[in-house]
Formats: C-alpha cells, sequence, structure tokens
C-alpha cells in the first residue's frame, strides 16, 4: 500500500513575484547579518480517533506560510506570516532588519547540498481512504473486545501529516524537503471488580501507512497493548528504595533522551545552563557507554533529510565510551561556539524560530546478553516501558514513571509492579551504567520532543541495561 500521489506545492512560486525577486529582497534584509534564511512552509495533518465503540474526533487541517529569519550575533529576529505575498515579505523584512542595523558580522557558509533523500515523497492521509481507516478502526476495537471479556475501554486512533519545505538563503542557496509522517496507536482499559488499568502501543514513521495497518502488524499492536494492560492488573504496588535496575530495550531510551539528551543541545552549552557544560573531553558516563544522534535512518520518525536550516542531517557521536565528545548544533549556536552546524536545527512549523534539537538518539550496544544482565542482579527492578517524566536540564534531576515493571529476586523476573518511579540526577546514571546489552533498539516510532513551546518528532533507543544503585520511588505501603 502506497502512500497517494498530490501534487508538491511550488511554494517559492507561489509568490506574487518572481524568485529572483524574493532572492533579493532576502539578500537586501539579511546584507548585515551573520545568518538567516526565508523558510517556506505548506502541511497537511489528519487524525481519526475511535473511542468507546464510536468515532469520537475526526480533523483535518492544512496551511501554508513562511518565517523570514535574521540572526546577528545572539540576537535573532524572526516574523512569520500565512500570506505568500510580497507585501507581507516586505513587512518581515521591516521587522526583521532592526536586528542587524549597524551589524558587520559575516555571512555564514551555505549548508553543503546533498542529493540523500531517506524518504518518500508521498502524501499519507489520502491512503487508505477515510472510509477504509474508520473500518480498520472498528476492526481493532471489535478484536480486543472479543480477545478478553476483562475489556472495558478501546481507544484507536491514526494521524498522519505531510510536510513540504523550502529554504532560500541570500547567497542564493535553495533547498527543499517533502516529509510524510504517519502514525497508529491503541490504548485498552481492563478491569476486574473495582481495579482498573491501561496498556498501550503505537507505531509510526515517515512512511505510508502500509506497514502498520497490515492485520499481523495491527493484530500485534493490539496484543501488546492488551498484555499491558493485563500485566498492571495483576501488578503489587512497587517498593520505594535503592535498587540496581535494568531497563528494557527500545522505548526506556526516552530517559537517556531527556536527562541527558537535552543536556547535549548546543544552546544549553553555550549558555552555561546545562549539567554538561565545559566538560568535553570529559569522562560523562561509564566507560563501553556510547551516545549518538542520527537524523540519517531511513523512514525513521526522527530523521530529517535537511534540517529546517537546510543543513543535511548527521550521524553525530555526543559521548564515546563514557566521554563527551560532541553537542548538537544549530547554525548560529555552532557559529557562537566555533564549531560545525549538526544537522540538529528544527522548528515545529513556519511559525517557529529554529533552534538544536534531537533527531533519534540511542545508544549503542555492548556485549552482555540481556539474561546475562537480568541475571546479575540479585534484587533489583526491571522496568520495561516508560510514561511521562520530568527533568531539570540545569542539574541533569528527573523523575520517571514506569508503566510497565517486575522485580527481580536472585537473577529472575518474578511479579510485577506499579507505581514505580525512577529517580536521579542524569550525569550521575550514566556512570552507574555497569552493564551493556548487545540488543539495541530503537522505539517504534511514537516519540514527541517538547522544548521551549514547540513540538517535533523524535526517535530514541537502546539496549538492555543495568544501572547500580538507583532511587526507586513506590507505592508499597
Amino acid at each position: 500500500m502506497s502512500a497517494e500521489t498530490t501534487a508538491v506545492p511550488d511554494l517559492i512560486n507561489s509568490f506574487d513575484v518572481s524568485k529572483e525577486s524574493l532572492q533579493g529582497l532576502v539578500a537586501e534584509t539579511l546584507a548585515k547579518a551573520d545568518d538567516g534564511e526565508l523558510f517556506l512552509e505548506h502541511a497537511e495533518s489528519e487524525t481519526l480517533m475511535f473511542d468507546n465503540g464510536r468515532l469520537k474526533t475526526g480533523s483535518f487541517n492544512t496551511g501554508r506560510g513562511f518565517g523570514l529569519r535574521a540572526v546577528a550575533g545572539e540576537a535573532v529576529g524572526y516574523a512569520e506570516s500565512g500570506e505568500l505575498s510580497l507585501a507581507a515579505l516586505k513587512r518581515a523584512s521591516d521587522a526583521v532588519g532592526a536586528v542587524t542595523t549597524g551589524h558587520s558580522g559575516a555571512y555564514s557558509d551555505a549548508p553543503p547540498r546533498t542529493n540523500r533523500k531517506l524518504y518518500g515523497d508521498g502524501n499519507p492521509i489520502g491512503e487508505p481512504s477515510f472510509e477504509a481507516k474508520v473500518k480498520l478502526l472498528t476492526e481493532i476495537d471489535a478484536y480486543l473486545r472479543n480477545k478478553d471479556p476483562r475489556v472495558r475501554q478501546v481507544t484507536a486512533s491514526l494521524s498522519a501529516s505531510w510536510q513540504v519545505v523550502e529554504i532560500l538563503r541570500a547567497d542564493g542557496h535553495f533547498a527543499k524537503d517533502i516529509r510524510p509522517l504517519t502514525r497508529v496507536n491503541i490504548s485498552v482499559v481492563v478491569g476486574d471488580g473495582d481495579r482498573q488499568e491501561t496498556g498501550s502501543h503505537g507505531m509510526g514513521g515517515r512512511q505510508a501507512f502500509g506497514e502498520f495497518v497490515a492485520t499481523d502488524r495491527w493484530q500485534y499492536g493490539a496484543d501488546e497493548a492488551l498484555r499491558q494492560a493485563l500485566v498492571n492488573l495483576d501488578a503489587k504496588p512497587a517498593p520505594a528504595g535503592t535498587f540496581d535496575i535494568v531497563l528494557g530495550n527500545g522505548w526506556p531510551g526516552v530517559m537517556l533522551h531527556e536527562a541527558v539528551g537535552h543536556g547535549l543541545e548546543g544552546d544549553f552549552n553555550r549558555k552555561g545552563t546545562s549539567a554538561f557544560a565545559g566538560l568535553m573531553g570529559e569522562q560523562v558516563a561509564a566507560r563501553g557507554v556510547t551516545v549518538v544522534d542520527d537524523g540519517t535512518i531511513e523512514t525513521r520518525r526522527g530523521s530529517l533529510s535537511i534540517d529546517d536550516e537546510g543543513t543535511p542531517s548527521g550521524y553525530n557521536v555526543l559521548i564515546e565510551d563514557g566521554k563527551l565528545t560532541g553537542y548538537m548544533q544549530d547554525r548560529q549556536n555552532a557559529r557562537l561556539m566555533g564549531v560545525k552546524p549538526t544537522g540538529n536545527g528544527r522548528r515545529q512549523s513556519y511559525a517557529h524560530v529554529p533552534m538544536p534539537r534531537m533527531t533519534n538518539t540511542y545508544m549503542l550496544g555492548g556485549d552482555k546478553t540481556p539474561e546475562e544482565i537480568i541475571a546479575s542482579v540479585d534484587k533489583g527492578l526491571y522496568a520495561v516501558s516508560f510514561g511521562g517524566g520530568q527533568v531539570d536540564i540545569t542539574s541533569g534531576k528527573f523523575v520517571f514513571g514506569c508503566t510497565e515493571a517486575y522485580m527481580i529476586e536472585n537473577g529472575k523476573v518474578s511479579y510485577p509492579v506499579k507505581g514505580a518511579m525512577l529517580i536521579g540526577n542524569g550525569p550521575d546514571a550514566m556512570h552507574r551504567v555497569s552493564m551493556v546489552g548487545n540488543d539495541m533498539a530503537l522505539d517504534t516510532g511514537i516519540g514527541m520532543c517538547g522544548k521551549a513551546g514547540q513540538g517535533v518528532p523524535v526517535g530514541v533507543g537502546q539496549p538492555h541495561l543495568r544501572m547500580d544503585a538507583m532511587t526507586v520511588g513506590g507505592t508499597e505501603r
């Protein structure tokens, strides 16, 4: 099943003047700037949610517009409009031009050009059809309700978006990217008497729905959501205290993303507000720990052929064998820190300014099997999946709630627990990694990252890990 063929908008030629005239105005606006660009966007999105036996919500949105940015030192001038016209662009030029008045900074080099494409151009919104999507959501609901009499509620959703971006710089560099994105999410509530528990599973990526809506895939997702809910229905309250922890592979990498990844973004380190600021070349994690941000993986949710400044995404090693080796950079922070941009300049839409953001951030695998890691723990916690968490970038302190967890006793996984919270400090936790598994996996394509009010799709991942003497908050009385 392929994405629908849709005419790709030619945004730069949608203005009421020629491309050459636009380039002249952009060049004039940014003549005294260090950097900047005209960012154009066309975006479409659709979401269908089936809840409690019926189609609860259905939405479709489309929009387009531009953002004009001028950068002078640490100052940024930004103006945006949903109107693609010369008059709107001139108003934006007047607004951002004030930032560069009297500035004589050197203009940044143009991003390198690339023909690499990490995903197709097709628009996933139109295929399958609206009727087919509703039928699929109905089938998911019926499948789970017939699977187990303890199922009390099923919520299933299909989301798709299609984004076309064009970037024009004052030096004439022009870049274009077409970005599909799909996601399927299934959650289920089960009950036994007065007790109710939930489970969920999601999957997605920069590709058509075809793979995700195949019967074996959505049934697997539904089974996983039900399995997790039933595990939690039998779970006992988690104990509190200090325990050795085993983290599962894949989605538990969200803790690495939050507790470590954000602290390795260039802006926080340039400003000295990250717990990792000033530690380049230092041992910031246990030996054997290597963390990368990789925006070059085909069809992955966090991948980008080019970032939102036109820079090709990259495979960036952040921590190598425990030593800090790099930060994620956009163009502004890279210039101010005297390094090269890494392809991590991202923005939510044309209405937002770009900043250093993660793409797919994960820890590389080691040499231990998951069985070896679990067997090494006398008494501890096995965290298989996480829900929400909170992180303080400056201190590195974090709190993460487990949505699926088990106690480990005498080197074996024993009973499930609920209410477990992992509490710690990102840099300190990285030093507590004592075993790294050989089963690195990425998440199933569900990550969304928030920063400064902007949300962008991301990927996370890791192998099984053992972390020694971690603090666990529990609900056991």
